[in-house]
């Protein structure tokens, strides 16, 4: 027994020698790294610690282990069930099949109920006269980010299906289609709007994560959709830095927001910027050459609003707007 604390003490003390500051940034190699969950929180992540696959293995394989809950303007704050495969529950629901649905992706450590989820649910209901279904993948999205990140690719192919059995089932229509998610959940929907076959009008990936995705092929990419548009904020820390989308957006060169003082309030502006500009659509970026560019506010091309609810955005390349520090930004 002695040995064994003798030892734990030893491990310890090696992980503490190597682990950065949580403002220091990831690092593509780093051991020990420090992650924002959905509960802005910043937990110290073990990029050795074991994939759980057999959990991974048993949550993907039913389908009903995902939910998904249904909010429009007849219910906005109390969700309908809907269940894969279970066509009275959309037929009893207030889905309406001729208006655009949205769907919500949380990221690690996050659920269907969580700030992000209520934020931009409010902003497109009070936009638009839409369906906003939310994905709570929160059974996996709360293990060790190891196995979260290992099991991200698998729900966002659940989740496509369930994208393919609505439009199949005549509920709805690709062209009518909007598909978000913030961090974990930006790889998720990338890889929603894959299982259609990129036929998915609009995916919008808000700061997908960075460690551990640099080699992924599981990773959000441009033929996710017919026009996917990522949202960076924290580059270098928490988020995904390389250009992966049709559009890069760049909000104040992408890694560190006015008004934020840690990584986790920078990863989490940019759902924050996203509901703003559903409600606003004010925030236009300029364009810029390269990403060089984007982070030395270089850019002098055409402006292209970021974020919005528009499903027929058409403009590619890579953006920068300087926002301000407080809401609506």
């Amino acid at each position: 027994m002695k040995c064994l604390l003798l030892l734990s003490i030893a491990i310890a003390a090696t992980a503490a020698s190597v682990i950065k500051d949580p403002n220091q940034g990831y690092t593509e190699g780093d051991r020990y790294f420090y992650f924002a969950g959905d509960d802005g929180i910043m937990h110290l992540v073990d990029a050795e610690e074991p994939v759980d696959t057999s959990f991974i293995d048993s949550y993907t394989r039913n389908p009903d282990n995902n939910a998904y809950w249904l909010f429009t303007r007849n219910n906005p704050a109390t969700a309908n069930v809907l269940v894969l495969g279970n066509i009275h529950s959309i037929m009893s629901s207030n889905f309406d099949r001729s208006k655009v649905t949205v769907f919500l992706a949380h990221g690690w450590n996050g659920d269907g109920s969580n700030h992000m989820n209520r934020l931009l649910t409010t902003a497109f209901l009070e936009k638009d006269d839409v369906n906003v279904i939310v994905l709570d993948w929160s059974r996996l999205a709360n293990r060790s980010y190891t196995t979260a990140k290992g099991g991200t690719a698998a729900v966002g192919r659940g989740l496509g299906q369930f994208v393919n059995w609505l439009v199949a089932n005549g509920f709805s229509a690709y062209d009518r289609i909007h598909l978000v998610g913030f961090s974990l959940g930006g790889h998720l929907v990338g890889n929603a709007g894959r299982e259609t076959g990129g036929s998915v009008i609009r995916v919008t990936a808000l700061d997908p994560a960075g460690p551990l995705w640099s080699r992924d092929n599981g990773r959000v990419v441009a033929t996710d959709g017919q026009y996917v548009e990522v949202i960076h904020t924290n580059t270098g820390f928490l988020g995904y830095t390389d250009p992966c989308g049709d559009a890069d957006f760049y909000p104040n060169g992408g890694s560190s927001m006015p008004g934020c003082w840690l990584s986790s309030c920078s990863h989490n502006r940019a759902f924050e910027y996203m509901a703003s500009t559903v409600k606003h659509n004010h925030l236009l970026a300029n364009e810029c050459a390269t990403y060089r560019e984007a982070s030395r506010d270089r850019c002098t091309g055409e402006v292209n609003p970021m974020g919005n609810s528009d499903l027929f955005k058409t403009r590619r390349g890579i953006f920068r707007v300087n926002t301000a520090r407080n809401y609506p930004y």
